[in-house]
């Protein structure tokens, strides 16, 4: 399973961005998948995360301003970032696991997108 992730940028305090990660690959492998975020000088952590049922998960730092969808027929997953403020700004990684449920530590999670960076200015 191969994951690319596309749609970072450098945009102001208060824009939004929407990222995309597309799957590819033994596709049929893959039920939750989620996105995690890593800011200079700080751990990994997981942004939102989707199960193949649809149900979602969010930090609470980025709930009711960022959304997590997936369309299955296209074999992606999106992030939704509205409202974006600087302490958003970090690498962000798409990520995919077997598992039909979803998890919150990194570890838990099969395979990566390669990163994108996000970078919000004030």
């Amino acid at each position: 399973v191969q994951l690319q992730a596309s749609g970072g940028g450098l945009v102001q305090a208060g824009g939004s961005l929407r990222l995309s990660c597309a799957a590819s690959g033994s596709i049929f492998s893959i039920n939750a998948m989620g996105w995690y975020r890593q800011a200079p000088g700080k751990q990994r952590e997981l942004v939102a995360a989707i199960t193949s049922g649809g149900s979602t998960n969010y930090a609470d730092s980025v709930k009711g301003r960022f959304t997590i969808s997936r369309d299955n027929a296209k074999n992606t997953v999106y992030l939704q970032m509205n409202s974006l403020k600087p302490e958003d700004t970090a690498v962000y990684y798409c990520a995919a696991r077997t598992r039909a449920d979803y998890s919150a530590y990194d570890k838990d999670y099969d395979y990566w997108g390669q990163g994108t960076q996000v970078t919000v200015s004030s």
